[in-house]
């Protein structure tokens, strides 16, 4: 795509994946007002985004982790493979506590919550087309300490053990989705999906499948927030996160 007036031979091309329309909107509109930044392209789906990212070749995608119907982490696996020199920067509003070191070992370059200052998300946009990581203070230091304390046996705690796609069955059971629906939505079979769920069981410690979807449920309403609206990104607009809007 490409907006009046904007001339994106002089500019970093940004490609942007995002299933909220009207924060998708927010944010292009957002990268067209730099002077040094361009949106080339944008999808709403993981589908839609594998399919066209190659054509405007953008010089970074943005994307979320939440995509309807799939999965950021798996869709950041498959540009990393597919396209080994294209960065990727996650712009979420998953905690990233729990999902920006999953990102970075996904390939993705940074990671920044959707909560941050709209100068914050420049600051990650720059450094990440500059060749650098990203990711916010907090979690630096967190990284840092988890390397510092390395224990091979016994490290990880609660979810943090679950393996990417264990962590994705987890939090779609959470959503209300029994397995068939599970498998469906992953193009896996249910038999699959009931050896995710044994897995996740056993490393959780939960007895039962109703322990499971008791955890799993009680996780998903603790660890999701409200995605912010796009009004943090359109004009005359603060420069931190205002009213929130559900996904």
């Amino acid at each position: 795509m490409k907006g009046p007036g904007i001339e994106l031979s002089s500019k970093k091309r940004i490609f942007v994946v995002d299933d909220h329309p009207l924060f998708r909107e927010g944010l292009v509109q957002f990268i067209n007002r730099q002077d040094d930044l361009a949106c080339c392209g944008e999808a709403s789906s993981a589908a839609s985004a594998q399919a066209t990212v190659a054509s405007p070749n953008p010089d970074l995608v943005i994307l979320d982790l939440r995509l309807e119907n799939s999965d950021g982490l798996e869709l950041i696996k498959n540009f990393q493979a597919q396209y080994p020199a294209l960065p990727v920067l996650v712009l979420s509003q998953m905690d990233e506590n729990l999902y920006a070191e999953r990102a970075l070992r996904a390939g993705a370059k940074g990671y920044v919550m959707k909560s941050e200052a709209t100068e914050e998300v420049l600051t990650a946009v720059r450094t990440v087309l500059g060749g650098d990581l990203y990711v916010s203070r907090k979690i630096s230091i967190l990284i840092l300490h988890r390397l510092l304390e390395a224990k091979p046996e016994g490290r990880n705690k609660g979810v943090d053990c679950l393996t990417d796609r264990e962590l994705q069955v987890f939090q779609m059971v959470g959503a209300g989705m029994n397995t068939k629906k599970v498998a469906s939505n992953l193009s896996l079979s249910t038999k699959t999906i009931e050896t995710y769920r044994e897995n996740i069981k056993n490393k959780l410690g939960l007895r039962n499948a109703k322990e499971l979807v008791d955890e799993a449920t009680q996780w998903v309403r603790g660890a999701a927030p409200n995605e912010p609206s796009s009004s943090s990104f359109l004009p005359n607009s603060s420069d931190s996160v205002g009213p929130k809007d559900s996904n």
